[in-house]
């Protein structure tokens, strides 16, 4: 291994425009996907805030017993999907009313609101069809007069939320297959310019696996110096976007420990495939 790391430094030695070029390349790869993960992080954060808000509400028909509200209220909150139920009185929906739609205050004056049932659901049971069953389950109490819970809304957030990670993953797979190709592209030029070398050392009873150590090596590097400058550059436009345009998260020390792997790990691959490829060429 010593001597596989020693003969890939010297081989950033013996060409360092190519291989400043080779790491500038699939940096530039890899921001690109790191700006789209970004995004994908954001978008998939504010998606997620605005799922916490979603809910069933079941109207309560007038005149209706308190203690089968109780009841039913207790009996609710021990479905699996339900993260907490609140009952709603007709006052307190009323005063809500009036301190959310304020500009509205006069439609409320005769105090005509129903109380409530208001289901929030546990996160992963945000889906239209876990809340299409809790709605149905909440029908079957006599005195709940009409259940509303936004079914479009509901429907169009979570269509929106499956695109994002199918965008995502798509994209990712092709910023990393691009990054793959750039890699393998400067592994074969370097197998190419060391073709007599690796014949001599073949001579005198090299085998494969040591003649591809070296490779393989350097295109671990190239992978995980591309993956640090684009780290790099993703801070330093993470932190123009934050001042000049809108607050946004960066990704947390985990997501960026895998992404720089992520480069090292392409890189490998990338070296790996040409080298398979070309190695029995020369």
């Amino acid at each position: 291994m010593k001597l596989a790391l020693r003969e890939a430094l010297r081989a950033f030695s013996r060409a360092p425009m190519l291989s400043a070029l080779s790491v500038t390349t699939i940096a530039f790869s890899l921001f690109a996907f790191g700006l789209f993960g970004l995004v994908a992080l954001n978008l998939r954060s504010a998606l997620a805030q605005v799922e916490e808000r979603v809910e069933v509400r079941a109207f309560i028909a007038e005149g209706t017993n308190p203690e089968a509200t109780a009841a039913a209220v207790g009996d609710i909150a021990a479905f699996p999907e339900v993260a907490s139920v609140r009952l709603v009185s007709e006052v307190q929906a009323l005063e809500r009313a009036r301190r959310e739609l304020g500009e509205f205050e006069d439609v409320f004056e005769a105090g005509i609101l129903p109380a409530s049932i208001e289901v929030r659901l546990k996160e992963g049971f945000r889906d239209p069809t876990n809340v299409r069953s809790v709605s149905r389950r909440l029908e079957v109490y006599d005195f709940v007069d009409d259940i509303r819970y936004g079914e479009e809304w509901v429907e169009k957030l979570y269509k929106l939320r499956t695109i994002a990670t199918a965008a995502g993953i798509s994209l990712g797979l092709v910023f990393a297959l691009v990054a793959i190709i750039i890699i393998g592209s400067t592994i074969r030029m370097a197998v190419l310019a060391r073709s007599r070398e690796i014949a001599i050392m073949r001579l005198v009873g090299a085998t494969n696996g040591f003649i591809r150590a070296p490779f393989l090596v350097e295109g671990f590097l190239k992978g995980l110096l591309g993956g640090l400058l684009a780290l790099v550059l993703t801070w330093v436009t993470f932190q123009f976007v934050g001042q000049y345009v809108v607050q946004a998260t960066y990704f947390d020390a985990r997501l960026i420990v895998l992404g720089v792997l992520g480069g090292a790990l392409i890189g490998l691959l990338g070296s790996a495939v040409s080298v398979g490829r070309h190695l029995g060429r020369v």
